[in-house]
């Protein structure tokens, strides 16, 4: 088994580390030959942007395909622009081509419960984006399964960390909750789709239990055993543009799809029990 991703980042370089201890070949686009050294030193092998022949040559070898690359500011996709034709003349060859993209293309919702057939809310120019580019990976005739992912945390990008650092904030918004997921269920809902194909399904990659992120933080706290930062209104808190946008959007995902036609059981159903494991694997 062949797996070629386009870019490399938190969530593929973990399932990559997973599927090759299982055996699997996986190349990966990177733009520096730094960057190429660590992921050769992992098992990974590096593609460099900058040669379009060494894309297609270890293409070639693909017969499955992960797309990680945000969509550009106009909402076409920068794979498609770099390597569509490429990938489009494999497309008998190609089992699986997984992209990976957000709730946001769900918009708001006022905090309803939403599930993947719910009609899209008001959507924020990010959203819009990757509504546009899910619909042009949809045109191009590929095996294409996408996954909406929720907010991600894992080891290394969690409250845990946020407070150790002292970057944790508690910022509160009358009725707001978001979706999160752990990077290990993440890996495992891409495993059981690669193991169980169905092109051109969506998927809502979230836990159980969407929650106030203040009560994560506050959570996070009381494992650490330390005082949660002073809770902060969203109305006068001082928040980038980008950070204030996630807060334009309230809503609580259903995850059942991911269980009932992939057979997931989530490691993490909800966020204490994803930090606590975190918390007493002393590496969070």
């Amino acid at each position: 088994m062949n797996l070629f991703c386009f870019g490399l980042g938190y969530c593929a370089d973990y399932l990559s580390a997973k599927l090759i201890k299982q055996g699997w070949q996986v190349s990966a686009t990177c733009r520096t030959p730094e960057k190429a050294a660590i992921m050769q030193a992992s098992g990974i092998r590096p593609v460099l942007l900058s040669g379009k022949e060494l894309i297609s040559t270890e293409l070639g070898n693909a017969d499955h395909v992960l797309l990680s690359a945000p969509p550009e500011q106009d909402g076409s996709d920068p794979v498609l622009n770099l390597a569509g034709k490429a990938l489009v003349a494999l497309k008998d060859q190609l089992k699986w081509v997984g992209y990976l993209s957000t709730t946001g293309v769900y918009g708001d919702h006022q905090g309803a419960w939403i599930d993947e057939e719910t009609p899209a809310g008001p959507l924020s120019d990010r959203g819009n984006r990757r509504v546009l580019a899910e619909a042009q990976w949809a045109s191009t005739g590929l095996p294409m399964h996408y996954f909406r992912l929720a907010g991600i945390y894992g080891p290394g990008r969690n409250s845990l960390r946020a407070l150790q650092s002292g970057t944790a904030r508690r910022i509160v918004k009358e009725g707001q909750v978001f979706s999160r997921i752990h990077l290990a269920d993440i890996a495992a809902i891409l495993e059981a789709s690669i193991a169980k194909p169905n092109a051109g399904r969506a998927y809502s990659v979230c836990d159980d239990a969407p929650a106030p992120p203040q009560d994560v933080v506050s959570f996070a706290a009381d494992l650490m055993g330390v005082s949660p930062p002073a809770l902060q209104d969203f109305a006068t808190a001082e928040l980038s543009p980008m950070a204030r946008s996630f807060y334009g959007e309230n809503k609580r995902i259903r995850n059942n799809r991911i269980k009932e036609e992939l057979g997931v059981t989530l490691l993490y159903p909800d966020y204490r029990a994803g930090l606590s494991a975190l918390w007493e694997s002393e590496t969070y």
